[in-house]
């Protein structure tokens, strides 16, 4: 496709009003959408099975540190980590850890299709999803998959993010993804707008916001990497603001206008979150993964003794519709199912979201902002670990009509195998004191918003609830 012609590259003051017609738009169509993917996934041959260390094709434990690596030096290692910090209920460990220096590229292509904004998404799937077929960006790819090192087929639609030209940038931000199992990891997130949709191969479809925004409430459809896209991109709610009847979308639409205030300004939450960057010492160094303490290698995983955390695992996977059509790799294998609630509540007739100012090793800053609760119940279980702040809020209030949203997604399948979060948004009354911990703050969805056109503020899961939280409008 040649490069968009000059209308399209002008400021688009309407954008908001299109973003918000395509989010409000056949919402209903959701059902054809789980259709298609259903057909999809029945058109897929996937069968990943778990084998032995020593099945690894291409991969091998480095004889002098014991590291997992690829023989090429490309795409990730499993190495270890040594951990020293001041905050938190243990303040010194090692673990093993995926080290992925390398960026990737997560990316949608948008598009009118009768006068609406669609999204190309991709039913795609990965050696750790828990169902097979999920809906993905239109590309999500690794350095090492884009630029051939698997000797696979090209990556469909590339072109239009590595030469942005071709259409109109809407969003283009480096974000993190999960600080406890990956090191320093970060991945390019980008919206581009071409000018005409095009015909897509049989694995895309072009689908409104609102019908994604359905389907990120049903378990395990929307992936990980589309939902942080999907955090990044531009809202469109802020026109709707006072049209409604002063209800939740009201309150939704409210707090994604900066000029509605919030409980604190712009400079305080800043300063907040310097505070906490500063406030919190983290040391961290990669070690060989032989030198990891309390973890030992069986012939077919790697796990923590006692065991609690997570375990490595290796499997080999078959795949029609993958760039490659048969490869090995190591995944990480968390243990049980983790919780994801994010306490919001309305102050004068805005919504607020209570973020966490949360310490993780693999944080490339001291600090990224959570949701409000964010942990792994056996692992606190298994170590006889006190729960987390406001979990008591969350079990206390988190059922009936007060649950916004709740449902079981999965996390990234391509290095993690079933990991999955129940996520919950839940509403409280504004009567909840964030001064209660230094840790916590009520945000706006704008002070959010801002904070998303930057690396480094927002956690991946965090910015899967966002995502989701745009749904309720």
């Amino acid at each position: 496709m040649s490069p968009a012609p000059p209308a399209l590259r002008t400021a688009d003051r309407t954008l908001p009003r299109r973003l918000a017609r395509s989010a409000l738009w056949d919402a209903a169509g959701a059902a054809r959408a789980r259709e298609w993917i259903a057909e999809r996934n029945a058109a897929h041959r996937h069968d990943v099975r778990r084998i032995p260390f020593d099945e690894l094709r291409s991969w091998a434990f480095d004889p002098a540190t014991g590291n997992l690596r690829h023989d090429t030096g490309r795409f990730f290692s499993v190495e270890g980590l040594q951990v020293h910090t001041d905050h938190g209920p243990v303040r010194s460990w090692s673990q093993p850890i995926i080290n992925q220096p390398e960026i990737g590229i997560l990316g949608i292509l948008m598009a009118e299709i009768d006068g609406v904004l669609h999204c190309l998404l991709q039913a795609k799937t990965e050696p750790g999803n828990v169902n097979g077929v999920q809906l993905s960006p239109t590309v999500q790819a690794t350095r090492s998959n884009y630029t051939g090192v698997h000797a696979g087929n090209a990556v469909p639609y590339l072109e239009y993010f590595r030469n942005p030209g071709a259409g109109r940038v809407l969003s283009d931000v480096l974000q993190s993804e999960q600080g406890s199992w990956f090191y320093r990891k970060r991945n390019r997130n980008m919206v581009v707008e071409v000018e005409e949709p095009f015909e897509a191969h049989e694995d895309f479809r072009w689908i409104p916001l609102g019908q994604v925004h359905e389907l990120c409430a049903v378990d395990n459809i929307v992936n990980m990497d589309t939902r942080t896209v999907l955090a990044g991109m531009p809202t469109g709610f802020e026109g709707m603001a006072g049209t409604g009847s002063g209800g939740l979308a009201d309150a939704l639409a409210r707090s994604c206008v900066a000029s509605s205030g919030g409980l604190h300004t712009d400079a305080e939450v800043l300063s907040w979150i310097t505070d906490r960057q500063s406030g919190h010492e983290i040391r961290t160094e990669l070690i060989p993964l032989h030198d990891v303490a309390h973890w030992r290698r069986t012939p077919d995983r790697i796990r923590h003794d006692p065991e609690s955390f997570f375990s490595v695992i290796a499997v080999a996977v078959t795949a029609t519709s993958r760039e490659v059509g048969s490869w090995t790799q190591p995944l990480l294998e968390p243990h049980g199912v983790g919780r994801v609630a994010l306490l919001v509540a309305r102050f004068g007739g805005v919504l607020h979201a209570l973020m966490h100012a949360r310490v993780e090793p693999g944080y490339l800053e001291a600090v990224e902002l959570a949701p409000t609760v964010q942990f792994a119940p056996e692992t606190y279980r298994g170590l006889g670990l006190a729960p987390p702040a406001f979990l008591d809020v969350v079990e206390e209030v988190g059922r009936g009509e007060r649950v916004l949203f709740d449902a079981g997604l999965s996390e990234e399948g391509g290095r993690f195998h079933h990991a999955r979060n129940r996520y919950q948004i839940i509403e409280v009354d504004p009567v909840l004191d964030d001064r209660t911990t230094p840790d916590h703050r009520w945000l706006t969805v704008a002070q959010l918003n801002g904070l998303l056109l930057h690396n480094n503020y927002v956690n991946v899961q965090a910015r899967s609830l966002i995502a989701c939280l745009r749904g309720l409008a």
